[in-house]
């Protein structure tokens, strides 16, 4: 068996350089959380070996639909309607199955116009990685009120918040989401784990990261504000992420773990900081989200995981070959079927 050479110092296994994954210069405010999860999925990007070609960046209306044009330039992109990125993210992933797809949202893109295409496309468990970077206001639209927004908040220029907020970690797991996560912006080695273990999910993977607008919701009352995630934050996993290569050796702390397996063969080291707590629960952890809620903790970590359900392509019976490679004659039916089955509908 041949034994493949380590890469050349500052490059990866496909000889890509980091700043090979790297976008055009952001356009957000300066010290924006958004940023900083750019940073997390160029890092993860390189360090995963990811093929540009492979990935297909998807985004919708606001801040958050900005940032994919921060990372991955060489990798295609579709920017589409406010709230329609889901679907975008299903004809995508149906067409060629081979592409991983990225999706950027936001709270507002997700929780308010978009919970429709949002609740449908985790029902249908279609492939792909869901970051809603979460800060909730409008930033783009000068600061309004989101769906994830607390209530009894006050902002200058809002007003007071008298609505509850949607918990989209929740949601997705009400809808049958399979992985489920929630992060903060200003824990990269959190992110990071998280988004190596997004990435090896064969169905949808939500990960809603919580990141500070620094112009309009970055006051200490706000649950999403830098100081009040540093003070309140309760991880409740800690991530050891292992790629599926030859001769990996790994060093975590003892504690009690599990590991668990994604469907590529690469695996996630879960470190529990609670003994009680079970990722694999689903009625568990919808009632650790409530009791969060109403005690004002914000939990980070691998929320609920479910890797049995099937995919959308799937559960469509899509060839392995990707229907957007297979020749026009496999695609197309021949004139003598299209004539048997029209004298059949006579």
């Amino acid at each position: 068996m041949a034994i493949q050479e380590p890469p050349a110092q500052g490059v990866n296994l496909i000889g890509l350089t980091r700043g090979d994954y790297k976008g055009r210069a952001s356009t957000l405010c300066k010290g924006c959380g958004h940023d900083s999860i750019s940073a997390r999925i160029i890092s993860v990007a390189y360090d995963l070996s990811l093929k540009p070609s492979r990935v297909i960046k998807l985004s919708g209306i606001g801040c958050s639909s900005k940032t994919p044009a921060y990372f991955l330039n060489q990798s295609h992109g579709f920017n589409g309607l406010h709230g329609r990125m889901p679907s975008m993210a299903t004809g995508a992933t149906l067409a060629n199955r081979d592409l991983l797809a990225i999706g950027i949202s936001g709270d507002g893109d997700t929780g308010s116009i978009g919970m429709g295409q949002f609740k449908h496309m985790v029902r249908r468990n279609v492939p792909v990685v869901y970051i809603v970077e979460d800060n909730g206001v409008y930033g783009l639209t000068k600061g309004q009120f989101s769906a994830t927004a607390d209530e009894g908040q006050k902002l200058k220029y809002a007003g007071l918040n008298e609505l509850p907020p949607i918990d989209l970690c929740m949601e997705a797991i009400i809808a049958e989401c399979g992985f489920v996560a929630r992060s903060f912006a200003g824990d990269p080695r959190q992110v990071e784990a998280l988004l190596k273990a997004a990435m090896s999910h064969r169905g949808t993977a939500i990960l809603d990261i919580v990141s500070p607008c620094v112009s309009f919701n970055d006051h200490e009352e706000s649950t999403k504000s830098y100081s009040w995630g540093k003070a309140h934050e309760e991880v409740i996993s800690d991530f050891n992420f292992i790629p599926a290569r030859s001769e990996i050796t790994v060093d975590y702390a003892e504690g009690t773990s599990t590991v668990v397996e994604m469907h590529d063969g690469s695996h996630i080291v879960l470190k529990k900081l609670d003994n009680n707590y079970d990722p694999r629960d689903k009625m568990g952890a919808l009632r650790m989200l409530d009791e969060a809620r109403e005690k004002q903790e914000f939990i980070t970590g691998l929320i609920y995981l479910n890797e049995e359900r099937p995919s959308l392509p799937e559960l469509e019976r899509l060839p392995d070959t990707p229907l957007a490679t297979l020749p026009q004659e496999q695609l197309r039916p021949s004139r003598e079927t299209l004539d048997k089955l029209m004298r059949g509908m006579m």
